[in-house]
């Protein structure tokens, strides 16, 4: 029998991970599972449903009955495609208060584990390779500077037609972000022990994809 083979990689917003990681699963024939989807659909729906995204008793009542799914990597909220809503700035806003639900976190690691157990998988996040899948195969930490992770999602957001942003403000998003996810007391954003680390500052997404093909090759 073949060994399914997992690969963790986490990292802070912006930085790159989700696009490396899906290229990344493509180039090997991975399945690829974007863990940060799952807390960015629960927040689009606690926040259509005009719910206080830190009101913690809420949003654990409406997981309970929430439905989320990978489908051929389109993320499905109670069977209705979501990949575009989830990516609105409202939601970049928001998430962090809904990941840092303890008994949020415990839910989506049980089904994150789940998937895990059948294919070889990329599968990436804020927690990965420390709490969801401690003992992947391969474990990478991908990275960039404040100001270049502002950069791309700025431009990000204005090639969506974005209203009412600036770079200044989604900088200060990002710090903030970054500030709640490495504090939070639910499964903070760290350096898990073994992740190489990759700095994509500088860096093209093939040169990202390309070295990270070379370490798991062994070359």
């Amino acid at each position: 029998m073949i060994k399914n083979i997992t690969i963790a990689i986490d990292g802070p917003a912006g930085a790159g991970k989700s696009t490396v990681a899906k290229r990344l699963a493509k180039a090997l024939s991975f399945e690829y599972v974007d863990t940060g989807a799952m807390y960015r659909a629960l927040t689009l729906k606690i926040l259509k449903m005009g719910l206080d995204p830190n009101d913690k008793f809420d949003v654990i009542d409406i997981m309970g009955n929430t439905a989320i799914d990978f489908r051929d990597n389109h993320i499905y909220l109670d069977n209705e495609l979501v990949d575009e809503q989830i990516r609105n700035n409202i939601i970049n806003q928001n998430v962090s208060y809904i990941a840092k639900i303890q008994e949020v976190r415990t839910g989506m690691v049980k089904l994150q584990r789940q998937l895990a157990e059948t294919k070889s998988i990329i599968m990436d996040g804020r927690d990965i390779g420390s709490v969801v899948l401690p003992d992947a195969d391969y474990k990478f930490f991908i990275t960039a500077s404040v100001d270049e992770r502002a950069k791309r999602r700025y431009k990000e957001l204005i090639e969506k037609g974005e209203a009412d942003i600036s770079y200044e403000k989604i900088r200060k998003e990002i710090e903030l972000r970054d500030h709640l996810d490495s504090t939070r007391e639910a499964s903070p954003l760290i350096v898990s022990e073994g992740a190489i680390i990759l700095d994509t500052t500088s860096k093209s997404v093939d040169e990202c994809v390309e070295e990270l093909i070379l370490i798991i090759e062994g070359k």
